[in-house]
């Protein structure tokens, strides 16, 4: 899509009437390609409403069957773009239908809730279409975050962001037009849907300020001059006035290309420019620096690195891989799926079920899981066991219905990660064991962010309270292990199959503000430990304060005597140089 492209909004300007239909098309016949598209509103009542609701009757009437909806869409682009509006399932069976003519569909605000016609979209081939959403009446979190499911669930070209308040005819102070460049600065690809008074100037100036706001394109509602039309006629210009706008259209873009640099001078620049282009392949889910580049002329429409930068400081990733010597897009990118995955067994020998003691009056797993769930930024929460029927108990203790329950290879822990990552699409894991029940949000958050400046694949801290960080880590690199370990047995202790394999994989340790790392030992695994988490349990329960790591430091710095309750115990994968040399055998890839 380039700069200056209008969609024609047919919308229900027809009433109906198939003649009305075939005679704008016609009419509409100068307006091509690459500039202009045209859209069409295809429904059936009986999928889009009840029969009880108010303007079940008009749905009625403006329905056109499959063999008319071909010979409208077939001559329509011969020559224009094609986009279609979905409000039900009839609309997806037209992309299906259709779907070598189609460019583009459209969501309205209004669809974005109908799961039923996302996942019937999911299963229809809408590669190298753009898909539209109308985000009238939605703050940027809901944008974001809806941006971030409608990713995981449809593979398309690219996302676009309709702006315009769906309402006729709409005055000018309520077009939106402002929300362009907010989102333009957010990374996105924004098109204005314009319902201004079809007979007044904003008609014809309003899209121009779109334009110049920075809007990659225009709906435009339109509709036959001479004769008359029962709906959508509010906000549609006349054929004739159409021409003007489009007369308009030229003038300002041809106005634009005279100011400061003109376009012969940014053609040239443009074409001689060197680019960054990557000097190794990189994989989905990776975040590029400046390291990964090398730069060079290419006829290759590609970001400069200031707007990949940009992409990054968002916290976006790389959507698919990209092979070395090629340049990354906009399309490239994508906001990454973040699970939280917190392993968990019922086998531990040192301390019995160690998981279903209490703390506090919860099961020391649910504790876990419910400072788990504090952490934010994690798209999915999951408590992953085994399949065995020993651990199946663990599913009564999700403390959450949020949080997802998976059960795969006993011991093979790479693998029941990357199984329930798969299904979920994740790209990357923040990892914790269920034997951490004061996780810290704080830590997790810190973690994550230097992830991602990074772009590692993998992520832990320094020097912490055991217990109480998490580790970073990318599926891609996660797949890479299993690569080399056709079973991953030892992956248990994840930790080792990244730091003894440093020349396979970008490691990143983190030096924690000295406020968040003391020397306490705050995880379970002997009755010592659950002796000094309960004492921090109660004094939670006793103050009625809200744990986070600070709390609970100044706590224990007050008391000591609590802290020397398990001071004596030790890490075994620290200690045991049996278990170490063991891990180092088995966990080092050999080339």
């Amino acid at each position: 899509m380039k700069n200056g492209y209008t969609i024609l909004e047919v919308a229900n300007v027809h009433g109906g009437n198939y003649k009305y239909f075939q005679d704008l098309i016609i009419e509409l016949s100068d307006y091509q390609k690459p500039h202009y598209g045209i859209k069409f509103q295809i429904f059936k009542a009986d999928l889009m409403a009840l029969p009880s609701f108010s303007d079940y009757r008009i749905y009625e009437e403006l329905f056109f069957d499959w063999e008319q909806w071909e010979s409208i869409i077939t001559q329509a682009a011969e020559t224009k773009d094609i986009w279609i509006d979905i409000f039900d399932l009839y609309g997806v069976e037209a992309v299906q239908r259709f779907n070598e003519k189609v460019h583009g569909v459209k969501f309205q605000a209004s669809v974005l809730e109908n799961f039923e016609v996302i996942s019937a979209l999911k299963e229809t081939n809408m590669k190298g279409k753009y898909l539209m959403l109308n985000i009238a009446g939605m703050e940027m979190e809901d944008v974001h975050q809806k941006i971030r499911f409608i990713e995981s669930e449809i593979d398309c070209q690219e996302i676009l962001l309709q702006v315009g308040y769906q309402n006729y005819p709409t005055p000018i102070s309520k077009s939106g037009i402002f929300k362009i460049r907010d989102l333009q600065q957010s990374g996105y690809s924004v098109v204005f849907a314009d319902h201004s008074p079809g007979e007044s100037e904003e008609a014809i100036f309003l899209p121009l300020m779109a334009y110049h706001a920075g809007a990659m394109g225009v709906e435009k509602h339109v509709m036959l001059g001479d004769r008359q039309t029962k709906y959508d006629y509010q906000a549609s210009i006349t054929t004739d006035r159409l021409k003007e706008y489009d007369r308009q259209l030229d003038k300002y873009f041809s106005g634009i290309d005279t100011v400061f640099v003109n376009r012969l001078e940014a053609y040239y620049l443009a074409k001689t420019i060197q680019k960054p282009v990557l000097n190794k392949p990189m994989f989905s889910g990776k975040v590029p620096s400046e390291s990964d580049f090398c730069y060079r002329r290419t006829d290759e429409d590609g970001l400069m690195l200031s707007e990949i930068k940009e992409l990054v400081a968002q916290g976006m990733v790389l959507r698919r891989a990209v092979q070395k010597g090629k340049v990354l897009r906009r399309e490239d990118f994508k906001i990454p799926v973040v699970a939280l995955i917190v392993a968990c067994r019922l086998k531990s020998s040192r301390l019995k079920s160690k998981a279903l003691l209490d703390i506090g009056g919860l099961p020391s797993i649910q504790l876990c899981m419910k400072n788990a769930l504090r952490i934010p930024d994690a798209h999915h929460v999951v408590l992953a066991t085994s399949n065995l029927e020993d651990d199946a108990e663990l599913k009564n203790h999700t403390y959450d219905d949020s949080v997802i329950f998976h059960q795969g290879d006993p011991e093979d822990v790479i693998s029941r990660y990357l199984d329930i990552c798969d299904k979920l699409r994740v790209d990357t894991v923040i990892r914790l064991t269920g034997d951490c029940p004061y996780v810290s949000q704080e830590i997790a958050s810190i973690l994550l962010k230097s992830h991602r400046n990074t772009g590692a694949d993998y992520t832990a801290a320094k020097n912490f309270a055991v217990g109480t960080s998490t580790e970073i880590m990318e599926v891609e690199a996660l797949r890479k292990i299993k690569r080399h370990f056709k079973s991953a047995d030892y992956s248990e202790y994840m930790t080792w199959y990244f730091m003894n394999n440093q020349d396979h994989f970008k490691t990143n340790v983190v030096e924690l503000p000295e406020d968040y790392v003391r020397n306490y030992r705050l995880t379970l695994d002997y009755q010592e430990d659950l002796d000094l988490l309960n004492k921090i349990a109660d004094y939670f329960a006793e103050t009625g304060n809200m744990y986070t790591l600070r709390e609970l430091f100044d706590f224990l710095d007050g008391n000591p005597e609590v802290v020397a309750l398990n001071s004596d115990m030790k890490l075994t994968y620290k200690t045991d140089q049996k278990l170490i040399n063991l891990l180092n055998e088995k966990t080092r890839i050999i080339d």
